[in-house]
This record gives C-alpha cells, sequence and structure tokens, in this order.
C-alpha cells in the first residue's frame, strides 16, 4: 500500500503563468466561439450551444497546439461521443447504467477512432441526461447541436489562432 501512495508524490513543480498575450487571445477566442455558437441558436430552430462546448472553448483556444485540441479531436471527438451517448439512451434509458456507460465507452470509441477529445466525454453524457429536449432528438442530436456547434468553433479557432504575431500560435498542427 505504501508504494501505492508513493506514486502520488509530486514530481514536478506548476509551471508558469502564461504570457498576457496568449491569455487575451484564448479569451477572445473562447468569448467569440461561444458567442457565434449561441447566436446561430437564436436563428436555426433548436438547440446548438451545449455546456460540453464550454470545455472545448478552453482546449482549442486555450491550448491550440495541444493533441485534443486539433479539428480531428474536437469535431471528431463530439461527434463520436454524441453518436454512442444517443446510443446508450435509447438502449438503457435513464437507468444507472446509462451515464457511466455512455461516458466510459465514448472515452473507448474516441481512442479507437483517434478522436480523444475531453469534452466529448460530456458531450456522451449530456446525450444520456439532458432531458426530454435533447432525448427527443434521438441520433438529430449528432448533427444539430454537435456538428454545428462543433464545426462553428472550429472555424472561430482557425481564424483567431492564426491572428497573433506569435510563430509558435497556428492552428491547427493537423488536420486528420
Amino acid at each position: 500500500m505504501n508504494k501505492y501512495f508513493q506514486r502520488m508524490k509530486p514530481t514536478g513543480t506548476c509551471p508558469p503563468r502564461k504570457p498576457v498575450s496568449k491569455i487575451i487571445w484564448s479569451w477572445i477566442g473562447a468569448f467569440f466561439g461561444i458567442f457565434l455558437v449561441q447566436a446561430v441558436s437564436g436563428h436555426v430552430s433548436g438547440l446548438v450551444l451545449i455546456g460540453s462546448f464550454g470545455a472545448s472553448a478552453v482546449l482549442i483556444y486555450g491550448t491550440p497546439m495541444a493533441e485534443f485540441a486539433q479539428p480531428r479531436n474536437l469535431v471528431g471527438g463530439h461527434c463520436v461521443s454524441a453518436v454512442v451517448g444517443v446510443t446508450v439512451f435509447l438502449l438503457f434509458g435513464s437507468s444507472m447504467l446509462a451515464a457511466p456507460a455512455a461516458v466510459s465507452l465514448a472515452v473507448v470509441a474516441m481512442h479507437f477512432t483517434r478522436t480523444l477529445h475531453p469534452p466529448g466525454g460530456a458531450t456522451a453524457l449530456i446525450a444520456v441526461i439532458g432531458g426530454d429536449n435533447i432525448h427527443v432528438l434521438g441520433y438529430r442530436y449528432v448533427l444539430s447541436p454537435v456538428l454545428l456547434g462543433s464545426l462553428l468553433m472550429l472555424l472561430v479557432a482557425l481564424l483567431v489562432n492564426n491572428m497573433s504575431a506569435n510563430p509558435k500560435r497556428h492552428y491547427p498542427v493537423y488536420w486528420l
């Protein structure tokens, strides 16, 4: 048991705060990304903005070079997870197994498809616990809000993350 707790011993230190310019670019991206998705929600019938997009904003605008933030991971991770979440809900309904099954199977599916995007777990969870407004969508949930919202956020990420004068801040690192 002692070896188990030894593994929890820190091996590093907290990294320094990012430069103010990076923080400002992150803020601009997150603001306009969520703003665009919310604005489109007001002009199309149905929901476009879901909670997991908030976590995606942190990744794609705050850490645009990270593996989890790349377009394949953003769009693919959300869509794969949405399919898994809807399928689990259709199979298990609101049973006690539905939420853990949706999230854990979404993680597995994202690993197999090389689209791991942590907010995807929340997208799968929303498909199960999102209530009647989400459940009535069935697999349409994958198209809107999930695909439409993630593509809108990607558009903003492509614009904002390439506006910086810093040559190290570019997006994406890879597409597929």
